[in-house]
């Protein structure tokens, strides 16, 4: 499905970018204090290109011989590129994920040749494990986690956060070399020490699960926090994949090629062969600390609460590692981004699932998931709130969408226009809204009334049919075709004189 050349590594993106104008150095000193985040975010906001900051200073004001990269992913277009191809590819992409996710079986030899790339990607995902890699050319087991760039990013943060790690965990059940059963996430880090850190990841996420597998034996658990993996693995870690698939075998669909893995050098886990730095070590069963507060995708800093603290064993990285990281932030940033390239990924499985569905859009600004709109194909009464119940029911994702708005397939469901005309004239509150409550929520809403448990409102803003009403229903206004033909010949010809 790649219409991309391979990106195998941070750097091989970043190649690319450069040749594309799209990278910018930025050789002035800049602080990894705030200073960093402020810039980051300023050229985020303008579509602009990816940072590489070639002297960043530290709290304690020296230089940092590790150059930090920022906003890879800071257009629509880089992220589409990480997964291998163009923004105008993600469609059929999406279906191609979705296809993967249930194939049919082939019909006959011809179809079984036209299913070989469905073969071949999923040939992909199965890992080669080398014996030597460049991420471990140098082994520091004397850590010191202050001499890494890593930044506080807003006026009131707790102290140094990693924002971009891709952290892999595997049960307790399993072996090292059970890569398919690894666990690949996207969570806070936050440096408190030397050779601590704080692991903040929720309990549905699968390395929370993990943790507690090795909790109930009152046994450590080793971890490996990724720094600067190749694009398609960090995206794998951050798309919402079903909890049986391993993020990081996965990204070899997106990659075209088998995930190169090997062996860590102080604790018994596979980690990826080609990224640019590694942070090993163990969480103990007891050991937390309170983590925060942050500065986070809603636009405000979160409590203070108790997460797992992992102990650093060594620090592997190539002999001349960058340092990849990002902000968290009230949209835009870079998760709302990738959340909206996510989104059309998405939808192709959505349609499977639910057939009616013909466009679904999760507003970057509403923190990419808290309100999705959709646009159906209605045929009988009720079908709205079918829908509603089928998204809320569907994806782990849309347990967090407190505001779904259904609408029929004339109303464009990205514009906010057409969907306020819609609220406007076709749902009645009495009638077109339904509530839930006690539902799971986002834990950094602070909107709900408790930690974790919130309502969700869904609004019918659709034509009413059957026993939806007992009234004769509008008929929309629409120009004659024959008419709009003749406007736009008259207007062609008038060109420049309007």
């Amino acid at each position: 499905m790649r219409s991309l050349p391979p990106f195998p590594t941070l750097r091989a993106f970043l190649d690319w970018s450069a040749a594309q104008g799209q990278l910018t150095a930025v050789p002035d000193p800049v602080s990894v204090r705030h200073q960093m985040t402020a810039v980051h975010r300023a050229v985020l906001e303008r579509g602009g290109p990816v940072l590489r900051f070639d002297h960043p200073v530290l709290d304690d004001g020296t230089r940092s011989d590790v150059p930090v990269v920022l906003n890879i992913f800071g257009t629509p277009e880089r992220v589409a590129a990480g997964l291998g191809v163009t923004r105008d590819g993600l469609g059929d992409l999406g279906a191609f994920l979705a296809a993967l996710r249930a194939p049919a079986a082939p019909e006959g030899m011809r179809d079984a040749l036209a299913k070989w790339p469905m073969l071949k990607a999923a040939m992909a995902t199965r890992p080669k494990v080398m014996k030597k890699a460049l991420v471990q050319r140098r082994v520091d087991t004397d850590v010191d986690l202050s001499r890494l760039p890593i930044q506080t990013h807003w006026p009131e943060d707790a102290g140094p956060l990693i924002t971009w790690p891709m952290v892999l965990t595997r049960p307790l059940d399993s072996t090292p070399q059970q890569a398919t059963r690894y666990n690949a996430g996207v969570y806070r880090a936050q440096v408190i020490g030397r050779d601590k850190i704080i692991m903040r990841w929720l309990a549905h996420r699968g390395g929370a699960a993990h943790f507690r597998s090795w909790q109930a034996q009152g046994a450590p658990m080793p971890v490996a926090i990724v720094l600067g993996a190749d694009p398609a693995a960090l995206l794998s870690a951050a798309l919402p994949l079903p909890e049986s698939v391993s993020e990081l075998c996965f990204s070899g669909v997106f990659s075209g090629a088998r995930p190169r893995l090997v062996p860590a050098k102080t604790v018994p886990l596979l980690v990826p062969a080609d990224a640019e730095m590694v942070i090993e070590g163990w969480i103990h069963p007891s050991e937390t600390a309170p983590e925060g507060p942050f500065g986070d995708h809603t636009g405000y800093y979160n409590n203070a609460e108790p997460f797992p603290v992992m102990t650093v064993s060594a620090v592997t990285s190539r002999p001349d590692p960058i340092y990849l990281s990002t902000y968290t932030g009230r949209p835009p940033d870079e998760p709302a981004i990738i959340g909206e390239v996510f989104n059309c990924l998405a939808l192709p499985l959505i349609q499977a699932q639910i057939p009616e569905v013909r466009d679904l859009w999760l507003p970057p600004a509403a923190c990419s998931y808290r309100i999705a709109v959709v646009s159906i194909d209605k045929r009988y009464p009720g079908q709205a709130r079918r829908v509603m119940m089928a998204l809320w029911g569907m994806l782990p994702q849309f347990s967090y969408t407190k505001m779904i708005i259904v609408v029929d397939d004339d109303v464009d469901p990205r514009n906010w226009d057409d969907i306020s005309w819609a609220l406007a004239t076709r749902m009645d509150p009495s009638r077109d809204v339904m509530m839930l409550d006690n539902t799971p929520m986002d834990y950094l809403d602070f909107a709900a009334p408790k930690p974790g448990l919130a309502g969700k409102i869904g609004f019918d803003a659709t034509n009413k049919i059957g026993a939806e009403t007992t009234r004769d229903w509008g008929t929309v206004m629409r120009t004659a075709p024959a008419d709009a033909a003749f406007a736009a010949d008259l207007l062609s010809r008038l060109d420049g004189q309007l």
